[in-house]
């Protein structure tokens, strides 16, 4: 499961950042217009607050985990969660979390 989890992790990060390159490269390297893009209606709001939701939660739960397993190298899991998005930071975090900690 090690590398599958790996290859997802890959594959949440690669997948999205194309679509995001996509719209940089047409609409101009402007942050803010891509976070008013994802603001364009109801149904693209709800889920950019559900994905943050979701990192929310995630962060707490890593920051839990490593806590009691002392897991520190998962920590690199929170930047990838917001900087790359949660379809990266949840598969990247379960490949850390499956390794054996010693």
């Amino acid at each position: 499961m090690r590398h599958l989890w790996l290859a997802l992790a890959v594959w949440g990060t690669v997948h999205p950042m194309y679509w995001f390159v996509t719209f940089l490269r047409q609409n101009g390297w402007d942050a803010a217009a891509l976070i008013d893009a994802w603001h364009v209606n109801a149904s693209s709001t709800g889920l950019v607050w559900d994905l943050t939701i979701a990192a929310v939660v995630l962060t707490l739960w890593i920051l839990s985990e490593v806590a009691v397993r002392r897991n520190w190298l998962a920590l690199v899991c929170i930047p990838a969660i917001f900087g790359i998005g949660v379809s990266c930071g949840l598969p990247l975090y379960l490949y850390f979390r499956s390794r054996p900690v010693g």
